[in-house]
């Protein structure tokens, strides 16, 4: 699903609701997952799993084309791990 998706399906669900203030509300719900995160802090939503970031540190690797050494810089990764309703949900037996 993208952004656009989710925007259309929520105002679906809500249709008193003005398509403009959805994509605010998802668009500031993403801002203030993506600052806290660079923060380096956490964003658990319930049941469903939790954001978290790594830090990859600073290395070496070879430029393929001419195999000359090339500083890889460090940097922070995001990390997602699913909650156990989602694992369970998504590992249901249909029947």
């Amino acid at each position: 699903m993208t952004r656009a998706g989710l925007v259309s399906r929520i105002a679906v669900i809500y249709p008193y609701m003005n398509l403009r203030n959805v994509e605010r509300i998802v668009s500031i719900i993403f801002d203030m997952m993506i600052e806290k995160l660079r923060e380096g802090g956490r964003v658990e939503l319930r049941d469903f799993g939790a954001f978290s970031t790594k830090e990859r540190p600073k290395t070496q690797g070879r430029n393929p084309k001419n195999g000359e050494i090339v500083e890889i810089k460090a940097k922070k990764i995001p990390c997602f791990k699913a909650g156990k309703k989602l694992k369970d949900l998504l590992n249901e037996s249909e029947g």
